[in-house]
């Protein structure tokens, strides 16, 4: 019996191997590019907690240190790869050392949606202090998929009770 060589058997298989990764890689690839168009709901760090304070805080003509922070529970982040926009929303928590911000949160002032396009650095702030009381209308239009991740009531732009 005569040896037969390896090296097409060889070939053969990292044909087959490159094959197979090229076929996983373009999977990869396509299943990305339909991911990076779907909203994603994100955790809001720290960072972003202090980025939409002051951008509310700016909004209402009061500096930061009139607000505490952020309502718990309240507070909501999420990207639309469609449209390369991050929506948030979120409560403010006015200090006891603030009459101006106690006042402001109390009224229609306590609530605000916040907008930016991805890769700028600062929020639009919208006031929706009015958004839970029936009949109101939004001040901007939350895309249903931002809606729906949050959780909240379809073609709402406050979050459920």
């Amino acid at each position: 019996m005569k040896p037969r060589p390896l090296v097409p058997i060889a070939f053969l298989g990292t044909a087959l191997l490159l094959a197979a990764c090229g076929s996983s890689l373009s999977g990869a690839a396509a299943s990305s590019k339909n991911s990076s168009n779907q909203v994603k709901n994100l955790v809001v760090t720290n960072a972003q907690r202090q980025s939409l304070l002051d951008a509310a805080a700016a909004y209402h003509q009061l500096p930061a240190k009139d607000y505490t922070g952020l309502q718990k529970g309240n507070t909501y982040l999420a990207f639309d790869g469609s449209n390369h926009t991050y929506y948030a929303a979120a409560g403010l928590v006015p200090s006891s050392k603030s009459l101006q911000a106690q006042i402001g949160t109390q009224d229609d002032g306590s609530y605000n949606l916040f907008t930016k396009k991805q890769g700028k650095k600062n929020w639009i702030v919208y006031n929706d202090g009015q958004g839970a009381v029936p009949g109101s209308k939004c001040p901007i239009t939350i895309p249903a998929s931002v809606v729906k991740v949050w959780n909240w009531k379809k073609g709402s732009c406050y979050p459920p009770n």
